[in-house]
C-alpha cells in the first residue's frame, strides 16, 4: 500500500529488474578475501555505473595496508552526488569482499542465479544485496529529487571480512568519515529488513604459545611436549574460563540470544612439525613437539573492560604455571576492537525507524551484532557516532553454502533507505 501512495517507493518498485541485474552482476565478480581478488574490477564496474549518471567518483587504493600488494591491491570506490543547497551528507557504506566459497553448494557460487525470488551466490546476503539496494535507493532518490540538499555518498570498500584495514579504516584515517564531511552513515549489512543494528560487541584475538623441548619420539621422557602443556591450557579453558564467561551478561540487545553472554572460540590449534604440502606422501619424523599454538577469539560486552578481559586469560595461564612443572608460555595480541553502540535517539536511527514503519507497517527491532563490522572504524577513527547497520538479508545465511538474498527484501530495504534520504536531505 505504501508503495502505491509514495512516489519514491513507486520509483523503487519500478527499478526492481535493475536491482536484480545489479545484484547478479556484483555476485559474478568473485571478490574473494583472502587473497583479495578482483577488487579493482568491482570498483571499476561501480565507478562506470555511477559516473555515467553524473556522480563524482573516486577510486582509492589503500596502499601499505595489510594484504595490499601489486598482485592484490586494496581498492575502494566512493561515489558522491552533490545537492543544490547546503545540508548534511548521508553515506551508505558496503564492503565488496566476500569469504571463501567452502563446500556443500548446490548452486553455482558466483552464478547469481535467480530462483523463486531469491538470488544465490557467495556474497549475495553478505553483502552485495545490501550494496545493490543502497545504490538503487540513492539513484531513485536523485532521480526524483535532483535538487536535494547536502550530498549522498555510496562506497564499496575492501577487506571488511579480514578487519577492514584496507577499506573503511584507511578511508577514516584519510578523513572520509570526518563528522564535518559526513553526518549520517548506514551500513547495509544483512541484519534482516525489520531490524536496526545499533552496534556490536568487542573482540580480542590473541595467540597463545606453549613451549617445550624437542627430543626423539621414541624417548619422549627426554623432551618436554608443548602439546601436552597446551592440553592443560585447554582443560583450564573448559573448567575455569568457560564457566566464568557464562556469568557475564549484557543489557545490549545482542542477537542471537546466546551472544548476550561473553564468548570465547578457539580458532585454530597447531603443534609440532609444520604441515606438509598436500602432495607429500611420506611419514612425519618422530619428534616431541617443542611448540604448540592456539588462536583465541574472545568476544566481550559493553559492560566489560578490555584490560580485565586480557587479565582473565593471563591469570589462567599463570595459575597453570604455578601448578605445572616446566610450563612456559607466550601470549601475543593480534587484534582488538572496543564495543560500540549508537543511541536509539540518534537522527539516523529515528529516521530509519520511521521509514521501516512506513514500508513494512511495523515497529523496528533494535539489535546489536554478535560480531564486529566496519562501524568500529567509523566510530573509533572517524569519531562519527551517528551510524547504524541496516540492510536486507538474513544474518544466519552469511558465509553459508547456497547463500542467498531475497528480491522482495532488497526492494523493501531500498525503499527504507530512499525514505531516509528523503527525510534527511530531501
Amino acid at each position: 500500500m505504501a508503495h502505491q501512495k509514495d512516489p519514491l517507493l513507486a520509483e523503487i518498485a519500478r527499478r526492481r529488474d535493475d536491482l536484480i541485474t545489479l545484484t547478479q552482476d556484483l555476485i559474478r565478480i568473485p571478490t574473494l578475501n583472502p587473497p583479495g581478488r578482483d577488487y579493482r574490477a568491482i570498483c571499476i564496474y561501480l565507478a562506470e555505473r555511477m559516473g555515467q549518471q553524473g556522480w563524482q567518483v573516486d577510486l582509492i587504493r589503500a596502499e601499505g595496508t595489510p594484504g595490499d600488494s601489486d598482485v592484490y591491491p586494496r581498492w575502494n570506490v566512493i561515489a558522491r552526488h552533490e545537492g543544490a543547497d547546503a545540508g548534511d551528507c548521508v553515506h551508505f557504506n558496503s564492503h565488496h569482499d566476500v569469504v571463501e566459497v567452502g563446500h556443500g553448494w548446490t548452486k553455482e557460487p558466483f552464478g547469481g542465479e535467480l530462483v523463486d525470488g531469491r538470488i544465490y551466490g557467495r556474497g549475495a546476503c553478505d553483502m552485495k544485496g545490501g550494496l545493490a539496494a543502497s545504490i538503487i535507493a540513492a539513484e531513485a532518490f536523485v532521480a526524483l529529487f535532483p535538487d536535494h540538499k547536502g550530498a549522498v555518498e555510496i562506497s564499496a570498500t575492501a577487506d571488511e571480512e579480514s578487519g577492514g584495514y584496507g577499506g573503511v579504516a584507511y578511508l577514516a584515517e584519510k578523513g572520509y568519515f570526518d563528522p564535518d564531511r559526513v553526518q549520517h552513515v548506514i551500513i547495509p549489512e544483512p541484519l534482516n529488513k525489520d531490524r536496526i543494528c545499533l552496534g556490536h560487541r568487542g573482540v580480542w584475538w590473541a595467540e597463545i604459545e606453549t613451549k617445550g623441548r624437542i627430543a626423539h619420539g621414541s624417548m619422549p621422557f627426554l623432551g618436554d611436549s608443548a602439546i601436552r602443556h597446551m592440553g592443560a591450557v585447554l582443560e583450564e579453558i573448559e573448567t575455569y574460563l568457560y564457566p566464568l564467561l557464562a556469568t557475564k551478561n549484557t543489557d545490549m540487545p545482542v542477537v542471537p540470544e546466546g551472544a548476550k553472554q561473553s564468548t570465547l572460540n578457539i580458532n585454530s590449534i597447531h603443534g609440532g612439525e609444520s604441515e606438509q604440502a598436500t602432495d607429500y606422501t611420506g611419514l612425519p619424523a618422530p619428534c616431541v613437539a617443542d611448540r604448540c599454538r592456539i588462536v583465541i577469539d574472545r568476544r566481550f560486552l559493553m559492560e566489560e573492560d578490555i584490560a580485565e578481559v586480557k587479565a582473565e586469560v593471563t591469570q589462567m595461564l599463570e595459575t597453570i604455571r604455578s601448578e605445572r612443572p616446566s610450563f612456559d608460555y607466550e601470549i601475543r595480541d593480534m587484534h582488538e576492537v572496543i564495543p560500540t553502540m549508537t543511541d536509539k535517539d540518534a537522527p539516523v536511527v529515528t529516521t530509519t525507524a520511521a521509514a521501516i514503519e512506513k514500508v513494512l507497517g511495523q515497529q523496528p527491532i533494535y539489535v546489536v551484532s554478535p560480531g564486529t563490522y566496519d562501524q568500529k572504524h567509523i566510530d573509533r577513527i572517524g569519531k562519527l557516532k551517528n551510524c547504524i547497520a541496516y540492510g536486507p538479508g538474513i544474518l544466519d545465511l552469511a558465509h553459508q553454502p547456497d547463500e542467498w538474498v531475497g528480491v522482495d527484501d532488497m526492494t523493501d530495504s531500498a525503499g527504507v533507505m530512499a525514505l531516509v534520504l528523503k527525510e534527511l536531505i530531501g
